[in-house]
């Protein structure tokens, strides 16, 4: 009878890891003064800017139990809401309906965000307090995303960094001539087709539905 090795690459590489601080700041040298200085706990005319010209924020959370999630929000450009100079509001759109991080957001009461501008090296996170509002008044000031959203993920800032350019300048995002052919990976239908499992569904009736899914994206 054949046995399966259920270790991983995580199982063989845990034994040895950094399991404190004083081990990992070891590995680094200290950072410099601007790296510390600039973290702020509220957002100023540039950062308020930053967040009007971004149509992407990814949303960071966490359960009760510790378990993380990254999710994408995106709309036109200053789509998220600005309350005050620490408070800013995201629309939730219509998605999945999964619900993972206004979910772990109730459990737990934290968030934190990375706002994104197409184009532009520069990114700004923002982590604090979070709440969800179904508060009419606020809803009525999200329309960007085409409607009143049915909720809105509030954040408290706690935390303002605007982020160094490297990671975006390393990764040649925005560059076309390092962008990779539109052949060169797997089409949304087929990542989708695959993780589902379901032989009775073909990649035709996947691409139906993620063409209905974007004609009806509101609903």
């Amino acid at each position: 009878m054949t046995t399966v090795d259920a270790t991983t690459a995580f199982d063989a590489l845990r034994p040895d890891a950094l399991t404190d601080q004083e081990a990992l700041r070891r590995v680094y040298a200290q950072p410099g003064e601007a790296a510390v200085r600039k973290q702020m706990t509220e957002l100023t005319d540039e950062t308020r800017q930053l967040i009007s010209l971004a149509s992407l924020v990814l949303v960071a959370s966490v359960d009760a139990a510790g378990n993380c999630d990254v999710s994408p929000r995106g709309g036109p450009a200053g789509f998220v809401g600005v309350l005050d100079s620490r408070t800013v509001a995201i629309p939730d759109a219509t998605g999945n309906k999964r619900l993972d991080t206004l979910q772990n957001v109730i459990a737990t009461g934290r968030a934190g965000l990375l706002f994104i501008i197409p184009g532009r090296n520069t990114t700004l996170r923002l982590n604090g307090r979070a709440c969800v509002s179904t508060r009419p008044e606020l809803l009525s000031q999200l329309t960007a995303v085409g409607k009143p959203p049915a909720s809105a993920l509030v954040v408290g800032i706690e935390e303002v960094y605007p982020h160094c350019p490297k990671s975006f300048m390393r990764s040649g995002s925005w560059d076309p001539e390092r962008w990779l052919p539109a052949d060169a990976q797997p089409t949304s239908a087929q990542v989708t087709l695959a993780q589902l499992r379901m032989p009775d569904l073909t990649i035709a009736d996947i691409e139906q539905i993620e063409r209905d899914a974007l004609k009806y994206r509101y609903e």
